[in-house]
């Protein structure tokens, strides 16, 4: 049995999140799921401004991200992901969580909430995905809180299925990558304040999906980058500097 303490991260809180997976439902995830190959990525480094090569994504995998349903968080009602910005050449900022009751998907949440105002001005579209329900959103948005009508729901991880993003419990629990998280006590500690594990998603197997971060122009791939373990996020000022270098059409 694998288990997650939060205390163990935020011993000061007084949150109590754990995570219990029975062995029946580890052995109940597909094998296929935890040997996913990694998909090559160049990312850019922390400060850089030159845009990332996401040369490990043809322009097969980026059109079929287009026809993947998801939900929206507003209205519950499905959307194509290419609706959700113009394809014609628009930037956009989609932002894939892990599931609406990771702590740590709060934070950076919150990082993107507060940076919004520097996308709209440079006329960049947010778009955060999370794994789970738009009802487990929509707990999301009020408690922390975070704009409603950016936020978009993918039960059945299709779209991370697709962009082939990293999954298992080793990438969850154990990866070193994860040890990010603790240089953030402070901004993690202040964006779950409220939170609530009633956020995390009915399907236990979904706590294991890792998110990533990508940037497009219609539907050119600009930067690309998969999360390597739990608070592995990408950093806010290598997106804030594609976004920025993109001429916004």
């Amino acid at each position: 049995m694998a288990t997650l303490s939060l205390n163990a991260i935020l011993p000061s809180s007084r949150l109590h999140f754990r995570v219990s997976l029975p062995r029946s439902s580890v052995h109940s995830i597909p094998l296929n799921r935890l040997r996913r190959s990694p998909v090559s990525i160049k990312a850019a480094s922390s400060g850089s401004a030159v845009a990332t090569s996401a040369s490990g994504f043809n322009d097969s995998i980026i059109d079929a991200l287009g026809q993947v349903s998801i939900y929206s968080a507003l209205s519950g009602e499905a959307v194509l992901i290419k609706d959700l910005w113009d394809q014609t050449g628009e930037v956009a900022v989609v932002a894939l969580l892990r599931h609406f009751g990771c702590f740590c998907c709060w934070e950076l949440a919150s990082v993107l909430r507060d940076a919004k105002p520097k996308f709209d001005s440079a006329g960049v579209k947010l778009i955060a995905i999370g794994v789970g329900t738009p009802d487990k959103a929509r707990i999301l948005s009020e408690r922390l809180p975070f704009p409603l009508e950016n936020l978009y729901a993918d039960p059945d991880r299709k779209a991370y299925d697709l962009l082939g993003l990293y999954y298992g419990l080793a990438r969850t629990f154990l990866n070193p990558a994860s040890m990010k998280a603790f240089s953030r006590f402070e901004a993690i500690k202040e964006a779950t304040k409220n939170y609530t594990i009633k956020a995390t998603p009915d399907d236990v197997s979904s706590v294991l999906q890792q998110g990533g971060m990508f940037v497009f122009r219609g539907k050119e791939l600009m930067y690309a980058r998969k999360d390597e373990g739990t608070g592995d996020h990408a950093p806010l000022e290598d997106v804030l500097n594609i976004c920025c270098e993109v001429p916004v059409a």
